[in-house]
């Protein structure tokens, strides 16, 4: 294929450049375990833009980009003028005259868009409130790593059914022939337009995608996936979120309930104990000690989530070579 280029949703992939970066994420994860670090992108400077905050998207990208000979520089929000006395038109110019790539991580995607139409140079997206692709390569790698295959496999999101990682998930999930099922309440289902990119990807896959408010209908997933019921920017809405989706808590009973041997998957941060400062003030306000997955699921031994978050690195560093050269 040719170079990936920008990446900045996941409803421009095609089929072809998902499996490519995810061999290549192969190649590279494997060349890390024996102590290569092949200098891919060496002397490149690239600039990780991040209004939000993160763990595993700052520390894959950093790593990603010392690994591959490249020089990360981390801009956080109060580290430069964007959006305040400077345009995202003129900011994306300006950091395309001195940088090779561009990696954002905040709120809007008409950002990260707009990074890639006036910068000039690749942009990645590390997170928007509609897309997470970074992450949902992860999660195809993991899968992959421990089934051996993508194609006719199952996977139930179970949760907040609209948020970025289900959004991402689904999408790339269709893409490849992985069957789809959302189960949440009304209120949590994807949006329209969600839908009718996912309608359209199982079309041409031949994938099945589902959207249910029935929890029972976990029932044949090889892998459910959850997140975490209040994303960043909705912290006033834990009350409401908490009464959607207390019945779709994952737990024992509801693994058990796929009839299958099942994984677990979550992108990470969870709430599965009291060891946070937000898991201890749920904890006084409403008496949960547990939230989206208990804790015996999370350390369980088919819990995959420390997979995942490793993965994270393996597959930003394939999206980033990508963006340079023809695979």
């Amino acid at each position: 294929m040719p170079t990936l280029n920008s990446l900045t949703a996941d409803n421009l992939l095609t089929e072809k450049e998902i499996l490519t970066i995810l061999d290549l994420a192969f190649k590279l994860k494997a060349q890390k375990k024996a102590g290569k670090r092949p200098q891919l992108l060496a002397g490149k400077n690239i600039a990780l833009l991040f209004e939000k905050t993160s763990t595993r998207t700052r520390a894959a990208f950093t790593v990603a980009a010392n690994d591959l000979g490249a020089f990360p520089e981390f801009l956080g929000k109060a580290d430069i003028q964007f959006g305040t006395k400077e345009s995202l038109e003129d900011t994306a110019k300006v950091l395309g005259r001195m940088f090779d790539g561009i990696e954002y991580r905040g709120a809007k995607q008409s950002v990260v868009d707009g990074l890639a139409q006036h910068s000039g140079v690749p942009v990645w997206n590390g997170l928007t409130d509609e897309w997470h692709p970074t992450q949902m390569f992860a999660d195809l790698l993991t899968l992959k790593e421990h089934f051996g295959y993508l194609k006719g496999l199952t996977v139930c999101f179970v949760g907040d059914g609209r948020n970025n990682v289900a959004n991402s998930l689904t999408i790339g999930c269709l893409k490849v022939g992985v069957n789809v099922v959302i189960i949440a309440p009304k209120q949590l289902q994807p949006a329209a337009n969600i839908v009718d990119i996912a309608q359209q990807c199982s079309q041409i896959s031949g994938a099945t995608y589902f959207v249910s408010d029935n929890i029972e209908d976990v029932k044949g997933a090889d892998a459910i996936y959850t997140d975490v019921w209040v994303s960043m920017g909705e912290e006033n809405q834990y009350e409401e979120r908490i009464k959607l989706l207390k019945n779709y808590q994952v737990n024992e009973a509801l693994m058990t309930a796929t009839g299958k041997k099942s994984v677990f998957l979550h992108c990470l941060p969870a709430f599965h104990d009291l060891e946070t400062e937000v898991g201890k003030e749920v904890y006084h306000s409403y008496g949960l000690a547990e939230l989206e997955v208990t804790d015996a699921v999370f350390r369980s031994k088919d819990s995959l989530v420390f997979d995942q978050a490793e993965n994270r690195m393996h597959t930003i560093k394939a999206i980033m070579v990508a963006s340079y050269h023809q695979l």
